[in-house]
């Protein structure tokens, strides 16, 4: 049998750290000797647990220790991380190692260097003239680049479940459910983000069309205004219909306020575009009077970013819409490195999209009307986040009342 010694430590059991951590163990054909194990007594104590891991084969136990240091287990043994170069640009050499999206750090040199930019299913690039290491995504690796390969020298610290009542976010990796309390929930989500404004904190909101048809542009609109919202995400479709709406009165063809059909109105969208394509921009048009409300006005006028990320559906696309997925992808990385809280609403691709970008620590909220929005979200990884089954245009209206009170 071969055999490695891990540590756990932290909260591990309120986290279920440690029966994951079993559990994977004997699932994947290995077996396990708890050698140490401490229990912290008061709810700032951590505990501790040193365990002995084996399997029947080395790369069995690799493979072991893989998952196990994505859930925080420690090789007890601790051993210099290992690289290769990349022989190609866009191409890893053997065994590379893929990271999770939490804080990771490599140990070099005798000393832990944390990985900047973390995100999940990176490559992690060394930089031995700085000393630094860095995530990049496979389409923006460099022939040369020196590549973390293997499982040796990595910890990985997920965050820790909270103790006691620490609002909304006690509720991570719950069930998605309809059945939920949604205006407590709201008024908790509301807390959070007074909290973060108070300390100067960020907060994205990536959005789909469905904020539009619903009659909540105004509400995300009044948002960006009172300086709540400071990045927006979103496609084509939301500025598409967002600036149809300013322009005609309607989302689709349909009445915003009447929720009646108009005549011909299916063509309003073009229309729409065309105005924007003939202004140059969306700033254009807002700079020389053409549009003059909506979400992508207020986003103009309060100097707030947006990234909107194009796709094979779009009509137009409007003149600002990134088309390149890979040059989306960085461009939405400029700014989730400095948001502390994303709201997802209403777009399952660009809330996986975003969700697969932002670092573990970043709260997040996904409103959606279809349970499998949530449930898609936390099966590619984001388990920080809280999931609320609903309509949106019963949302943004509550939360912009619980945000105005006291």
């Amino acid at each position: 049998m071969y055999t490695r010694e891990v540590t756990l430590s932290g909260h591990i059991i309120d986290s279920l750290a440690l029966p994951k951590t079993l559990d994977l163990i004997m699932d994947k054909g290995g077996d396990f000797k708890i050698l140490e194990f401490e229990v912290g007594k008061r709810k700032k104590d951590s505990s501790t647990a040193r365990i002995r891991v084996a399997a029947e084969s080395e790369s069995l136990l690799g493979e072991i220790l893989d998952e196990l240091s994505e859930i925080g287990a420690l090789v007890v043994e601790i051993k210099e991380v290992q690289f290769l170069r990349s022989e190609k640009d866009k191409t890893l050499p053997p065994d590379f190692y893929s990271t999770t999206h939490h804080p990771t750090y490599i140990h070099c040199e005798g000393e832990w260097i944390p990985v900047e930019d973390i995100e999940m299913d990176c490559m992690i690039v060394f930089n031995p003239e700085t000393k630094s290491a860095f995530c990049k995504p496979i389409g923006r690796i460099k022939k040369g680049d020196l590549v973390v390969v293997g499982r040796e020298g990595i910890k990985v610290v997920p965050p820790e479940r909270p103790r006691g009542k620490k609002g909304v976010f006690e509720f991570m990796s719950s069930e998605a459910s309809s059945e939920k309390p949604i205006k407590s929930t709201v008024r908790k989500i509301a807390s959070e983000i007074k909290e973060i404004k108070r300390n100067n904190g960020k907060i994205a909101v990536v959005a789909g069309p469905a904020v539009v048809h619903t009659g909540s542009a105004p509400v995300l609109a009044q948002m960006i205004k009172d300086g709540i919202v400071d990045v927006i995400f979103a496609g084509n479709a939301l500025a598409t219909h967002d600036i149809e709406s300013a322009l005609y009165g309607t989302s689709l063809g349909i009445c915003v306020k009447s929720g009646e059909a108009t005549v011909r109105g299916h063509k309003h969208h073009i229309y729409a575009i065309n105005e924007i394509n003939k202004a140059g921009s969306i700033r254009e048009a807002v700079e020389s009077g053409v549009l003059k409300k909506g979400i992508m006005y207020e986003c103009i006028k309060n100097n707030a970013p947006y990234v909107l990320a194009g796709s094979i559906r779009d009509d137009g696309p409007l003149p600002d819409v990134i088309t390149d997925v890979i040059d989306a992808q960085d461009e939405m990385r400029k700014y989730v490195k400095d948001v502390d809280m994303v709201i997802m609403i209403s777009t399952m691709l660009h809330s996986i999209a975003v969700g697969n970008i932002l670092p573990s620590h970043v709260k997040s909220i996904c409103v959606d009307i279809n349970p499998a929005t949530v449930t898609k979200l936390a099966d590619r990884g984001s388990a920080q986040v809280v999931g609320i089954v609903t309509d949106v245009g019963a949302f943004l209206p509550m939360l912009n009342e619980e945000l105005k009170r006291d």
